[in-house]
């Protein structure tokens, strides 16, 4: 399908490979051979006359004409599938699949609760595919049409390479965990008795981590940074061991406390966890999507931060 020189199948294999990041990745996701997703890509930034890609290590990341192509092919995809939508009559019958990204810096536990109304659904109705990956790649994924929702912990921006829709799923005060090992060396009240004690901290580009150095700064609270772990599930692995005290939604509280024997030291007063549920379109029609739309408002008049 070409115009005007454009071909559609270029654009495909162009957004599936900003999206896997390789060659390769982007090959098993669109179920085709790698020498083919190579030669269509080649193709597109011969008839563009820019080249989409440049390599960093393991990876290909966007060039600047890479990210300007990205917007406007995903534009094109999604009027494509709002089209698609428009003529389908009737289903075949066949589960609905919703590939669903979670960003890494999420605590599981959370995204497993947001998740819930989807997966109470019949599975001969919806089938759910899960991927958890850092936040750029998701919305590359939600770019590509690879994704159909993405969970973070950050909105879209005008920024980001991919127009969307971001909406609060659910917003949670933080607690304070630690390890039993770790409370036996507490002094002083809380929370000023943490300064000094080894903290397992998030990434410094994660919202969570910026609402926590300004509340230790707050609260006068000299951490010792024992680890900088991106992935939310290896640092309460880390928590639990005693490594050092580590920070989670309170709405979690009681499930944290349980898988990991660790026990509650003080809320972070004034730090807020918010989980964002990004789509391409404004009203998604999948009813797993609304599925965990509507249990999320109905969650947070339940349970409000």
């Amino acid at each position: 399908m070409t115009d005007g020189g454009l071909n559609y199948h270029h654009l495909r294999y162009f957004l599936a490979v900003a999206a896997e990041g390789s060659m390769t990745a982007a090959a098993e996701a669109t179920g085709v051979t790698q020498p083919t997703v190579s030669a269509q890509v080649a193709d597109l930034e011969r008839d563009l006359g820019v080249r989409l890609f440049r390599r960093r290590g393991n990876r290909l990341d966007l060039t600047e004409s890479g990210r300007v192509a990205q917007r406007y092919a995903a534009e094109i995809f999604a009027l494509g599938a709002t089209l698609v939508d428009a003529l389908a009559g009737g289903g075949s019958g066949a589960p609905r699949r919703l590939v669903v990204g979670i960003a890494d810096s999420l605590p599981l536990l959370t995204a497993h609760r947001i998740l819930g109304p989807a997966l109470a659904l019949p599975p001969s109705s919806v089938r759910l595919v899960l991927r958890v990956d850092k936040a750029d790649r998701l919305l590359a994924g939600l770019s590509a049409r690879t994704l159909g929702l993405a969970l973070t912990d950050s909105p879209t921006g005008p920024t980001d390479p991919v127009r969307a829709h971001s909406r609060v799923l659910a917003e949670s005060g933080v607690s304070i965990f630690g390890a039993p090992s770790l409370l036996k060396r507490l002094e002083g009240p809380l929370p000023q008795g943490l300064s000094g004690m080894p903290f397992l901290l998030h990434t410094e580009n994660t919202p969570l981590r910026r609402g926590l150095d300004r509340w230790f700064v707050r609260q006068g609270i000299d951490p010792v940074v024992a680890a900088e772990v991106e992935d939310v599930a290896l640092l309460q692995i880390l928590g639990q061991t005693g490594r050092g005290f580590f920070a989670a939604p309170s709405v979690v509280e009681g499930p944290i406390m349980e898988r990991y024997g660790v026990e509650v030291v003080c809320r972070a007063e004034g730090v807020l966890e918010s989980i964002y549920g990004i789509t391409l379109d404004a009203r998604p029609d999948h009813p797993a999507v609304e599925a965990i739309f509507t249990g999320a408002a109905m969650l947070r008049e339940l349970d409000p931060a």
